[in-house]
């Protein structure tokens, strides 16, 4: 029986290669064809399966992939799929859920305590020798308390709930949550109250933003929810970028009506480095790295591996994204 051929756009680990390579022909490329979207197309002309993290599965992109049935995200977003035009072409979508919930949440919490104490910028100041200079008192390096603080998470999916765990169980805060759907076990388990985004946003101490993209969210936090938000208030997106109006955000951030920003994602990526949140004291900047520890990327890289050979073979359990689901 013929393998079905594979192009693969991540370096992986040797596990996830010869999970790969006993059931699928790898098909090799000059990495200068991938540079440009028209030589990807004409990569995809001879493939049945394709394993990435953001190429934009799109109808132009099936039109030239004519044997596509499988695209394996190694990521748990999967905002790049174009959900409609892979139904129509019964094309199946699979996504890494679960193995990287803990190390995102963790994350998220480097980023709010980093921003609640002021981390990286009092990192700086020591290193410039500033430390004591210029009559600095004690009370200029005051952060704010995370424990015993309310956090609002705006998305209580599988992140959220780890979120909301270390929140309750290491921090004894108040857990505020929005969500389609009510979630009775983060209810129980940790104290979590279920509340519309207005008043989660008026009542929260730490705002934690972690839904996904569509075309419902793109933009979900804009001028009007950050002034909902109180003046003491920290903001934190580990999601996706344009979730937020960046442009309202550095507003709210220039003008003290929100203390402070941690985040892992951009409108853009890579941000620009003339970006003006870059310049804002009170913004912790990450390069998009929520996932980014060398066991999380391993155990991806093979859950990604074994989506695409059990998408193409049917001789395993894949992770299909919600939507592409029968």
């Amino acid at each position: 029986m013929t393998k079905p051929r594979v192009l693969l756009l991540k370096k992986l680990p040797d596990e996830a290669m010869r999970i790969i390579g006993a059931h699928c022909e790898i098909k090799a490329y000059d990495e200068k064809r991938i540079e440009t979207r028209e030589g990807l197309l004409e990569l995809l002309s001879d493939v049945d399966g394709l394993l990435q993290t953001d190429v934009r599965i799109d109808a132009e992109l099936l039109a030239s992939a004519p044997r596509l049935r499988v695209a394996s995200n190694q990521s748990v977003g999967y905002n790049n799929f174009d959900l409609a035009a892979m139904r129509e072409r019964g094309v199946a979508g699979t996504h890494t859920p679960y193995v990287l919930d803990d190390t995102v949440a963790d994350l998220v919490f480097a980023l709010l305590l980093s921003a609640a104490r002021r981390v990286p910028e009092l990192d700086r100041l020591v290193k410039r020798g500033d430390w004591g200079r210029d009559g600095a008192q004690a009370e200029d390096h005051f952060g704010i308390d995370v424990h015993h603080a309310t956090i609002g998470i705006i998305g209580m999916g599988r992140i959220g709930e780890a979120i909301a765990k270390r929140a309750a169980l290491g921090f004894d805060m108040q857990v505020l949550y929005t969500n389609r759907s009510r979630k009775p076990r983060a209810e129980e388990a940790y104290g979590a109250q279920r509340r519309p985004l207005e008043e989660l946003l008026r009542a929260s101490d730490f705002v934690v933003l972690m839904t996904p993209l569509t075309a419902e969210t793109r933009g979900m936090i804009g001028e009007a929810e950050l002034a909902c938000m109180k003046p003491t208030s920290v903001f934190v997106n580990a999601s996706r970028g344009p979730l937020v109006d960046e442009s309202a955000l550095v507003r709210a951030l220039t003008e003290n009506r929100i203390r402070a920003a941690g985040l892992d994602v951009y409108a853009e990526e890579p941000v620009d480095p003339n970006h003006p949140l870059l310049r804002l004291p009170n913004a912790v900047t990450l390069p998009h790295i929520g996932s980014a520890t060398a066991k999380t990327r391993y155990d991806m890289a093979i859950a990604a591996a074994n989506n695409l050979v059990g998408g193409l073979l049917g001789d395993r359990d894949v992770h299909l994204v919600p939507e592409l689901q029968s």
